[in-house]
């Protein structure tokens, strides 16, 4: 506590002689300066900083200026990242935080009076044109930046969701005071709009316009039925100038609801391409949501298939571990086909076989070079059959095998795969034949071997405590024999 008072009452003392610039001279004095070599090599330096490496440039002016005696050498750090970095490789002890900030941000405020020859207005210029680089590679080499279409969309088409729902609803209620009767012939929201803005006043209504209903209906039986209730109406007569805005606000969630089936191809496409496997597995829309949830598929071919499984019932699964009640069996993947399909007992137990190949799936379309729904069709089979098995009983494929028919499809279909292990990149080909290859490790089965004894009878298997005594006795009798042989000879 002494201590961190102490500090408390130093950092003002340090924010005033940093303000100021004769007390910040006394402080600091520039030992060694090595400006960069061109734009560059300014950028490189400030990617591997920012990634906690150790950029050769650094280490040279580090190991060139300061003194050989490490362990006696207190360096100060402002990152903590490339202040571990240091320490691992370099041995000096690093220092980060408190005063080490202050004096930092006094350098960077006072930078062109150490160095001669600098301006303020030419170092901000570096710093801003250096500044533009970095974010303009960051966002250029954005490993996720495919995937960022995708989570704004399937955000996008959730909003949309939500926004054609209400305004449905407002349109029933506004002119349901005209036309009531509509309401229950009619449920889907956005048939009932194109009727609202088609029929306009009800008793304009007549069998000329029977054929216009119909098409928007898709049926003729429901269509006379409309025109019926439009005569036999309970409704208030309405002014031109309501209909006028019943009718805009009508085509406005006609167009909404119109824009979210475009918007909804395009996110079909775009999974196609960024993730075929998964997509293939289980469906567009719960995969846009596992990754949009996850915050990228790199992030989702991390996750484990226990994380998948839950993913998205974070709240539910925190209120029973507080309240040690029974967890969640599933998250967003419960709004595929295969769980509803289950029986109520399975439930679990294929939400669990589902998360697996979901997390392979998106480790194939994360990792592979040449996108293909080879792999997620074949998933899907595997998941029917789980399906099958769970119903029937009937066994299903072995992974492997499975594995094996989808190689050989990517194969005839000419596509090149390749994944990525532990050691780089290889050859799934050459992964199945080392699996095939490999030797299975055996149990080794400890065999009594049973000894007879005079009357043919098999002795009993000896404790093994008496076991090293029967075979110290044989030994000390012959130690006896060979002292009496000495003894003899003597």
């Amino acid at each position: 506590v002494r201590e961190v008072e102490e500090i408390s009452l130093l950092l003002p003392q340090v924010e005033e002689n940093i303000l100021n610039i004769g007390k910040f001279h006394t402080i600091v004095r520039l030992v060694a300066f090595s400006p960069f070599k061109s734009a560059q090599s300014a950028l490189e330096n400030v990617n591997a900083i920012s990634e906690g490496i150790l950029h050769e440039d650094l280490r040279l002016l580090l190991e060139t200026n300061l003194p050989a005696k490490k362990k006696k050498t207190l360096l100060g750090v402002s990152d903590a990242k490339i202040g571990a970095a240091i320490q691992e490789e370099l041995g000096y002890q690093c220092q980060t935080g408190g005063v080490v900030a202050e004096i930092t941000r006094g350098i960077r405020l006072h930078f062109h009076t150490l160095v001669k020859g600098l301006t303020a207005q030419s170092a901000s210029k570096a710093q801003l044109g250096l500044g533009h680089s970095y974010s303009r590679a960051k966002v250029k080499f954005n490993v996720n930046r495919v995937d960022n279409m995708i989570i704004q969309s399937i955000s996008l088409l959730d909003q949309l969701d939500k926004d054609i729902n209400t305004f449905s609803m407002r349109v029933r209620e506004w002119y349901g005071y005209h036309f009531p009767e509509l309401i229950k012939i009619v449920s889907d929201n956005y048939t009932y709009c194109r009727l609202a803005k088609c029929i306009g006043n009800r008793k304009e209504l007549s069998e000329e316009r029977l054929e216009a209903l119909e098409e928007i209906v898709m049926d003729s039986a429901k269509a006379q039925a409309i025109l019926d209730a439009s005569r036999s109406s309970m409704g208030m007569d309405i002014s031109p100038i309501d209909l006028i805005n019943i009718e805009s606000f009508s085509s406005r969630v006609i167009s909404l609801s119109e824009y979210r089936k475009g918007l909804q191809e395009y996110l079909r496409s775009k999974m196609g391409q960024v993730a075929p496997s998964l997509s293939a597995l289980i469906g567009e829309v719960v995969g846009a949501r596992l990754i949009s949830h996850a915050g990228s598929l790199t992030n989702l071919a991390k996750y484990p298939a226990s994380t998948v499984q839950i993913l998205g019932a974070e709240k539910a699964l925190f209120r029973a571990l507080k309240t040690r009640g029974n967890t969640p069996k599933y998250g967003l993947i419960f709004h595929s086909t295969f769980i509803g399909r289950a029986a109520t007992r399975n439930k679990g137990r294929i939400s669990r076989y589902l998360a697996n190949k979901c997390t392979i799936a998106s480790r194939i379309d994360c990792f592979s070079d040449v996108p293909t729904s080879v792999f997620g069709d074949k998933l899907r089979e595997q998941v029917e059959e789980r399906l099958a098995f769970y119903e029937t009983g009937e066994p299903p494929r072995k992974n492997l095998d499975v594995m094996k028919e989808a190689m050989v499809e990517v194969r005839g279909l000419g596509m090149g795969l390749r994944c990525w292990g532990s050691q780089g990149p290889s050859n799934p080909d050459s992964l199945l034949q080392e699996n095939e290859t490999e030797p299975k490790k055996k149990k080794k089965r400890k065999h009594q071997e049973t000894s007879l004894d005079e009357n043919g009878l098999a002795e009993e298997p000896l404790p093994k405590k008496q076991k090293k005594l029967a075979q110290e006795e044989p030994s000390q009798s012959d130690k006896k024999k060979k002292k009496k042989k000495v003894h003899e000879e003597d």
